[in-house]
């Protein structure tokens, strides 16, 4: 009798320690991965967009991670685009739309099912939009084997067929885009990789504008839950070395800036280079990471919104524009 009671004892106990393991790995867990407050209060919501606005500069308005079928971010950040085209054409300022990737989900199919078709055009598929937008692809976009439904839907706009990096003026600015799927592909083609780095190079050697900005989907830096991406860091190399003032990703559903860094991530305040991370156009919204990413000065989660800057001669003005209305995060630099 004893030893049976002792027994029964000795699995109470070990179920015990295994209910207290798992609420101690749940409480671990949930330390590690939270809703992170903005550095900053939330802004009124109106607070105007003219508070970042540089006379006579170009407009640049964007987001990544897009369209859904079936929900409403991609809608209304699609209105907030709209509207800001709307006021600036007007005032007869030349913009433009860019994306960063994760154009249309689930995959960017085509044929029947076109992911494009039934999901993107429906929001950021206005006529209005599809004049100025220059897309980047994304993993999304190009699940479909290295993205015919991309190239299809976006034609032009979307660099040459099969490679998707290409580059173009904006006011005093050069601005270029690039296709980190290249790089991220299970389908990985060294050749087409190094055709896109000798292109950057020859076309960062090549134009003539004293400020340039480069953006693609996946980022070098971040504190989301999908991590850094070091396959990139070879644009950063290239960038860095040429004197390139900002870029701009996609992939993680949260907005984030840093602090200007080289890409090795040392704080640089001279030839440093400013990243974003912009993947709240529709999508689904995601939580940080924490600890936060080393040089990460500003986060903002659960809020779908586009980054709207101003690009002037010399310097640029940023602000995050959210569904609701708000101006998050205005900020600016001088180009270098």
């Amino acid at each position: 009798m004893f030893s049976s009671r002792t027994t029964l004892i000795g699995e109470s106990s070990r179920a015990s320690d295994l209910r207290f393991s798992w609420v101690a790995f749940s409480v671990l867990l949930l330390a590690c991965y939270r809703e992170d407050k903005p550095t900053q209060p939330p802004p009124p919501a109106d607070a105007p967009a003219k508070e970042i606005a540089l006379a006579g500069a170009a407009v640049l308005i964007g987001a990544g991670d897009i369209a859904m079928c079936g929900t409403l971010g991609d809608e209304r950040t699609a209105m907030i685009v709209d509207s800001v085209l709307r006021d600036d054409s007007a005032a007869k300022v030349e913009n433009a739309v860019f994306t960063m990737g994760d154009n249309a989900y689930p995959s960017g199919r085509e044929g029947a099912r076109d992911d494009f078709s039934r999901c993107f055009t429906t929001s950021w598929g206005t006529t209005r939009i599809m004049r100025f937008i220059h897309p980047a692809p994304g993993n999304h976009d190009f699940q479909t084997v290295m993205g015919p439904g991309y190239y299809a839907y976006f034609g032009d706009r979307a660099g040459p067929s099969g490679k998707g990096f290409y580059s173009y003026d904006l006011g005093k600015w050069h601005l270029i885009s690039l296709n980190s799927e290249i790089l991220s592909s299970p389908l990985y083609d060294p050749a087409l990789a190094k055709s896109q780095d000798e292109w950057l190079r020859k076309d960062l050697a090549d134009h003539g504008k004293p400020c340039t900005l480069a953006y693609w989907h996946r980022p070098l830096f971040t504190s989301g839950v999908h991590g850094p991406s070091p396959e990139v860091q070879r644009f950063w190399n290239t960038l860095y070395a040429n004197g390139v003032d900002l870029i701009i990703n996609g992939h993680e559903h949260h907005y984030e800036r840093f602090v200007p860094q080289t890409p090795a991530g040392i704080p640089d305040s001279v030839k440093g280079i400013e990243q974003m991370i912009v993947g709240t156009g529709g999508a689904d919204l995601r939580i940080v990471h924490y600890p936060f990413a080393p040089n990460s000065l500003v986060r903002i989660t659960g809020h779908h919104g586009v980054i709207k800057l101003t690009l002037g001669d010399g310097e640029y003005r940023h602000a995050f524009l959210d569904v609701d209305g708000r101006m998050w995060d205005r900020g600016g630099r001088k180009c270098h």
